[in-house]
């Protein structure tokens, strides 16, 4: 495609129209690399090549960027809301804690262990930026509490779901015991047992 030329009438300097369809210095459009990346879900790069016509390591080298693109560093900048988790990677008590963006679902922060302490270069880095966190969602972990009300002083605190009615239900077990065994009758037994 020929791409028209500018000359600036001060300096004399000549320049090209950008016109926004390609990146800088590749054949192809961004068009044709989403129709790439579209392809590579259902196709090997081999094959894709071959169907396509060119050469599989111009498939790979779109697939490379795409990747570089999709799971590089996430900013922080339009962070808003965020959810704190811990999950366990093998047996032995072996944990990671995850800081998660809720509106994009990316992973933001990969602490090892869990504890308010891992999170502490997330905090460092959360408050150099001066990101303007609107809520944020933890477990029923103390230490997780602990760590957003000392870093997020002003922030909502939101429990997840699961932990809510985990202790909803534990508790409504507790009472159904208590209640158990203080009916003396068997009939009040037998209705109190699987009523819950």
């Amino acid at each position: 495609m020929e791409v028209l030329k500018i000359e600036c009438l001060v300096c004399g300097c000549l320049g090209r129209i950008r016109l926004g369809i390609a990146a800088p210095r590749r054949w192809y459009t961004y068009a044709f690399e989403r129709f790439v990346l579209a392809l590579i879900k259902v196709m090997t790069l081999k094959d894709m090549s071959q169907l396509i016509g060119i050469g599989w390591d111009c498939v790979k080298d779109i697939f490379k960027r795409y990747m570089a693109q999709r799971f590089a560093r996430p900013s922080l900048y339009r962070l808003r809301y965020i959810a704190i988790v811990e999950i366990s990677v093998r047996k032995g008590h072996k944990y990671l804690t995850l800081v998660m963006d809720l509106q994009s679902g990316a992973v933001i922060f990969v602490g090892d262990g869990k504890g308010a302490e891992v999170l502490a270069p997330f905090w460092k880095e959360l408050s150099l930026i001066r990101a303007q966190i609107q809520a944020v969602a933890t477990d029923m972990s103390q230490a997780y509490i602990v760590a957003v009300w000392e870093n997020l002083p002003s922030v909502p605190l939101v429990f997840d779901h699961f932990h809510v009615v985990k202790l909803m239900n534990e508790a409504l077990t507790q009472i159904r015991r208590a209640l158990y065994h203080e009916l003396h009758d068997v009939m009040g037994r037998k209705v109190l047992k699987g009523s819950r």
